[in-house]
């Protein structure tokens, strides 16, 4: 992978987790940082659910560089959320 696709990566997921955290109600903290942990997370989450609903399998993909792939991600990153907190309150 080029280092333009790298930057790519940390630009896009960044911009995802931002965007999920903003739809998501309530107070996440955090924040570039996290914002980019929560994309990456997210886009991975999204990817792997969609070729689990296309395919049946169930594998580790990462959603693409496209608007589906972003909307899949940003899903997976609400979803991500979502889990995080259900699991920290347990805790």
């Amino acid at each position: 992978m080029s280092l333009l696709g790298i930057v790519l990566w940390i630009v896009i997921g960044i911009i995802v987790g931002a965007i999920a955290k903003a739809i998501y109600p309530g107070n996440q903290g955090g924040g570039i940082l996290s914002a980019l942990i929560l994309g990456i997370v997210g886009s991975f989450v999204g990817g792997t659910l969609a070729t689990l609903i296309t395919t049946g399998s169930l594998s580790l993909v990462s959603a693409g560089f496209n608007i589906l792939g972003i909307i899949l991600a940003v899903v997976g990153a609400l979803i991500a959320i979502f889990i995080w907190q259900q699991v920290s309150k347990r805790a």
